[in-house]
């Protein structure tokens, strides 16, 4: 991965963050939620920043930030899209799912559209089993999505604001 430069305003934002949490180690998760929420990724040298602050190792968070899905080291787009693909959901076609919307986006899991709007991943699971399959965009949850309803998702998105009457 490139090295990015951090600017004086986005180091200064992260030292605000942890400072919010007192700059305890046992506060990470919450810090890391935080910066990505405010930056949209955690790239190595925000990390680096947030270990620094923490007084702990930037392995450390390395660790952490690699072992939750939730959080990403590479910049995502605008409407963030999640495949469970957890147990109920596999079993229940989330597979073909995923496929469908690789092929919509023309992307794979871990790429971001070249326009910048949307990004894919795949999650273990996000714990709406009753649900399954289902879809996240951003903090829309979707229920029991099949193939064919995929470009009515992408589309909400693509046309602006997601409607209020589709949801879970």
């Amino acid at each position: 991965m490139p090295k990015i430069k951090l600017s004086e305003k986005t180091i200064s934002q992260i030292k605000e963050i942890c400072a919010q949490f007192d700059n305890q180690e046992g506060e990470l998760i919450n810090v890391l939620h935080q910066v990505q929420s405010k930056l949209g990724y955690l790239p190595a040298e925000v990390q680096e920043v947030i270990a620094k602050e923490l007084k702990m190792s930037v392995a450390k968070v390395y660790g952490v930030v690699t072992f939750y899905s939730f959080f990403t080291m590479l910049p995502q787009g605008e409407h963030p899209i999640s495949i469970c693909m957890g147990t109920a959901c596999y079993v229940r076609g989330a597979e073909q799912v995923l496929t469908e919307f690789k092929r919509q986006l023309n992307i794979e899991v871990g790429q971001t559209s070249p326009d910048g709007k949307f990004s894919l991943s795949s999650l273990r699971c996000v714990g709406a089993c009753g649900l399954a399959p289902v879809v996240t965009v951003g903090e829309k949850v979707y229920g029991r999505v099949s193939p064919q309803q995929v470009g009515k998702i992408i589309a909400e998105y693509q046309e602006g604001c997601p409607s209020e009457a589709q949801s879970a």
